[in-house]
């Protein structure tokens, strides 16, 4: 039924999107941003580092009525950083890769800035298994949930949008996938997947949702 399998990085390849995540919320909560973790995930995942910021900002500005400082990035970005070595897989990302490349072509397309990308993928032992088709938007005009990156990603790979299935854990990055003329399965098996998530990403457009890389393996397999 598809020619390609392309999967979003953080959150559903590496679990990465749970790291410093309450840190990130109390930093916030202590700068006037009262959200919780989930809402954070909720709010934001999936958006490049230029819209991400830029939604701080207009966020930053309805509380205080001004621009926050440059420090206030600074703190935000350390809350992550500091927790980058406990970064793991997602559980079963390995040999689930290992299971789409045995069958289709696959690609990773992803919101995460080039040299980041590279450092989460290599540190998790994926970087080998998936090269050279793992594409950062930083190469596109748009980021998620703009379909950019996933039409580029399907023209490196040499495949129709029509015949590539996207793997995604956050509402923009589905509705980015649906955007591209793609079909979209929501993955739930990162930490960071609160009550209700794959609630969200059907709502988005997801068409399936498989609550972890076996699930996952599963359904491919129904598919034939």
């Amino acid at each position: 039924m598809y020619a390609a399998v392309i999967f979003d990085c953080d959150g559903v390849l590496v679990d990465s999107e749970i790291l410093g995540l309450e840190d990130s919320a109390t930093y916030l909560q202590s700068h006037g941003l009262g959200w919780s973790a989930a809402e954070l995930v909720r709010l934001f995942t999936g958006y490049r580092m230029d819209v991400f910021a830029a939604k701080l900002i207009e966020a930053y500005r309805g509380v205080h009525d001004c621009d926050p400082p440059a420090a206030f990035f600074d703190g935000l970005v350390e809350q992550r950083r500091k927790n980058k070595d406990k970064l793991t897989a997602v559980p079963g990302a390995h040999q689930a890769v290992e299971t789409v490349l045995g069958r289709f072509a696959a690609g990773v397309a992803s919101s995460s800035q080039t040299a980041f990308l590279e450092a989460k993928l290599k540190r998790t032992d994926l970087w080998d298994m998936l090269a050279p088709h793992i594409y950062s938007a930083d190469l596109v005009a748009h980021g998620k949930p703009a379909p950019d990156i996933f039409l580029y990603t399907a023209e490196k790979l040499g495949v129709k949008p029509s015949e590539c299935l996207v793997i995604e854990d956050s509402p923009n990055g589905v509705k980015a996938g649906v955007a591209a003329g793609m079909d979209v399965w929501g993955f739930v098996g990162g930490g960071h997947c609160f009550d209700g998530h794959g609630a969200g990403l059907t709502d988005a457009g997801a068409i399936e949702v498989a609550e972890d890389f076996a699930a996952l393996s599963t359904m491919l397999s129904a598919r034939g």
